[in-house]
């Protein structure tokens, strides 16, 4: 009896440290824990400090952004917007490859009906503290007339903007800004691409080469070619309240989603094959990943799931065929 207890020991240590060490490629998730953030939209990574995210409320709360520590779900800086005007419906938050922070007051619950939204830009602070910082404001127009949109998306390597706007009359769409946001006038974007989608954030990969773009209760990848994108299918979305935001990790191997609500969570989705941004599936290859041990015949990328259950298969396997061998020596 007790060498059948343990080897049942033995099989769930093995099982244990099977599945263990690939939890740690995968960030862990938390929650915002300021009870001033009610209404959380928008979501992106610091480029700046490690760990930390930006976002802020929706609608009219004020000009103000947080910094949330995503080991503590504290807020570790309240970053105050002044040489604006009133924001009236703040969506989205970006960060470009000039340093700055780009804040999209580009939601419009009148359905479409105002004329012109905002873009607020600022530095990202290099000190995490309660501060005021100036901002510039640009005036936005659509080239096909007023649009409600939550998803304004920077990318990394040509620093131009894109608002994807969420699907009504006319479908949603992908639009993109003149090559530079400009204070001297109206910067008019224009429609790139439909979005078969009812978009409520987006993000670029910090390398550029990838697109993701969510709803309430789905998301979409897209790769990123020659201006455009191509879809790449759809991405699991954790269950949440009212999902809202969606932003990659700095590693670009991982998306973490956020949501609405007091005490929201912010939660990981880790990507593989042909979702993971060139970077990432790049460093995948050099680790082996697709060589053979991480790979399908096709040339695509095994899920970290499935290799996890196939070793647990296998190690379980290996346990009872033991245990057999020991009953029948004992009968």
């Amino acid at each position: 009896m007790r060498s059948l207890l343990c080897a049942a020991g033995a099989a769930g240590l093995l099982m244990s440290t099977a599945v263990a060490p690939a939890a740690a490629d995968e960030p862990d998730g938390f929650r915002i824990g300021d009870h001033r953030i009610t209404e959380s939209s928008g979501l992106i990574a610091s480029r700046a400090h490690p760990g930390v995210y930006w976002t802020h409320n929706d609608s009219d709360d004020g000009p103000y952004l947080y910094a949330i520590d995503s080991r503590t779900g504290r807020t570790v800086a309240t970053v105050t917007l002044r040489g604006i005007g009133d924001p009236r419906d703040v969506e989205a938050i970006s960060l470009g490859p000039d340093g700055n922070l780009y804040v999209g007051d580009i939601g419009d619950n009148l359905g479409g009906t105002w004329d012109h939204v905002w873009i607020y830009r600022f530095p990202e602070p290099k000190q995490l503290r309660d501060q005021t910082v100036t901002a510039t404001q640009f005036d936005v127009k659509y080239d096909d007339g007023p649009r409600d949109a939550e998803a304004l998306m920077v990318h990394p390597k040509t620093g131009r903007v894109y608002i994807a706007s969420k699907k009504q009359g006319g479908g949603g769409a992908l639009y993109a800004a003149p090559e530079r946001l400009s204070t001297s006038g109206t910067n008019v974007f224009r429609k790139v691409a439909p979005i078969d989608l009812w978009v409520t954030d987006g993000s670029f990969s910090p390398d550029g080469t990838r697109l993701v773009l969510r709803s309430y209760f789905g998301a979409r990848m897209y790769a990123w070619q020659d201006g455009r994108p191509k879809d790449l299918g759809s991405v699991g979305v954790p269950v949440q309240q009212q999902g809202e935001s969606v932003s990659f990790t700095p590693d670009g191997r991982t998306l973490m989603f956020g949501s609405e609500g007091e005490n929201s969570p912010v939660e990981p989705v880790g990507l593989s094959g042909k979702q993971l941004p060139e970077s990432a599936a790049g460093q995948e290859a050099d680790d082996g990943g697709k060589d053979g041990s991480g790979s399908t015949a096709d040339g695509s990328a095994l899920s970290p799931g499935l290799v996890k259950v196939g070793l647990v298969f296998v190690l379980a396997t290996v346990v009872v065929t033991g245990l057999r061998r020991l009953l029948r020596r004992k009968g």
